[in-house]
């Protein structure tokens, strides 16, 4: 094949990769929004400076973690899947215990669909295909 040709995308592994793209803006967004709230408020607001600024910092580098992955999954890197499915997986219980929390319901909601939508289509036989992952027992 040359390097002009290309394999064609699934429509599943660019779903995937719009997810995982999804979840990466969400958490890129909230550790913005948590930084620049805790820097504004100074601390002052009942919470710990420190402590603010280390949550939005985290949480912004959490975000890129599903962004690294949504760009290799766009890219069909194999590589890319571990760690797509690795943050659909944590996503779940961050869903459930916003699920719990009065006042975010709604958002619990979108993170559960995001999450079980993005292991469907990540797990899916063609996305594994077209990235070039083998089953067990499978010959290359």
């Amino acid at each position: 094949m040359s390097s002009t040709e290309q394999t064609p995308r699934p429509t599943r592994l660019a779903a995937a990769a719009g997810v995982a793209l999804v979840e990466a803006l969400g958490l890129l967004a909230g550790g913005v929004y948590m930084l620049v709230r805790t820097l504004l408020d100074g601390g002052s607001g009942g919470g710990d400076l420190t402590s603010g600024v280390t949550g939005g910092v985290t949480v912004i580098a959490l975000g890129l973690i599903p962004l690294a992955a949504a760009r290799g999954l766009w890219r069909m890197r194999s590589w890319s899947r571990g760690p797509a499915v690795i943050t659909q997986v944590l996503a779940l219980p961050v869903a459930w215990q916003m699920l719990q929390t009065e006042g975010v319901i709604p958002y619990g909601i979108a993170v559960a669909v995001l999450a079980v939508a993005g292991l469907v289509l990540l797990l899916n036989p063609a996305t594994t295909e077209a990235l070039g992952i083998r089953r067990p027992g499978q010959e290359a």
